[in-house]
């Protein structure tokens, strides 16, 4: 298998997985790195390592993987996790060949890189209300120097995340209105590229590209939106 994306942050690299080329069954179906979601571990251990060979990199056993929990904790890392996964939804790292993953499945996965440091960062709607990118932008400049550049993964588009009328006005009253969008049928939908995009600005982010892929959309990702009991793929970053 091949990493479904490829991109480059300054020196940094970024890979998007997606769900093809692993051995997980139904409804995992085939590369979930999920490993929370009820799949074989078994399973998930050799599709990480595919992963990660697709790349590269390091086995999955020397990564930064975080126990997500739709919080703004940064975790600050000098070495692999191992077993014992910090609670958080955003890493930072200066150390160089220390890939940093986070696992989504509609969730924006944003990589963030400057001169000499990496992050990533997992930010549902909570995560983004609360600050997460905030919090991770700032982390990131207190360990490395140089502008910062940020990438957006496959995450769910507004055309299909129809988001209650309650919530979304105060996203909308956090973010401006350009994060109210509308789904296909017409519904309020929250646009979640566009609060990315509004908190990024806030941190004085200027340089931010978009995969422009929808999860909900393509049936090459996982999307929890549109299946319910599903997967996860990785956006992971890397300093070389």
């Amino acid at each position: 298998m091949k990493p479904r994306q490829l991109v480059t942050l300054g020196s940094a690299r970024v890979w998007c997985s997606d769900r093809r080329g692993g051995v997980s069954s139904a409804p995992f179906d085939a590369c979930n790195v999920g490993d929370h979601v009820g799949d074989d571990p078994e399973a998930v251990r050799v599709n990480r390592g595919r992963v990660a060979a697709a790349a590269g990199l390091a086995g999955p056993d020397r990564w930064v993987w975080m126990r997500q929990v739709h919080g703004i904790e940064v975790h600050v890392a000098s070495e692999p996790t191992g077993d014992h996964l910090p609670e958080g939804d955003a890493a930072v790292t200066a150390v160089r060949g220390l890939p940093l993953a986070v696992v989504t499945a509609d969730c924006a996965p944003i990589a963030l890189a400057c001169d000499d440091a990496v992050g990533v960062v997992h930010a549902g709607h909570r995560g983004l209300e609360l600050g997460v990118i905030a919090a991770a932008v700032a982390a990131l400049r207190n360990i490395g120097n140089g502008p910062v550049r940020a990438y957006l993964g496959p995450c769910i588009r507004p055309a299909r995340y129809e988001f209650g009328a309650r919530d979304l006005a105060r996203l909308v009253a956090r973010f401006g209105p350009e994060v109210e969008g509308r789904t296909l049928a017409g519904r309020p939908a929250l646009d979640i590229p566009a609060a990315v995009r509004r908190a990024l600005d806030e941190c004085g982010v200027e340089s931010f590209d978009d995969s422009g892929e929808c999860t909900a959309e393509s049936d090459a990702h996982y999307s929890y939106r549109r299946d319910g009991l599903t997967g996860r793929q990785a956006t992971t970053v890397v300093l070389p």
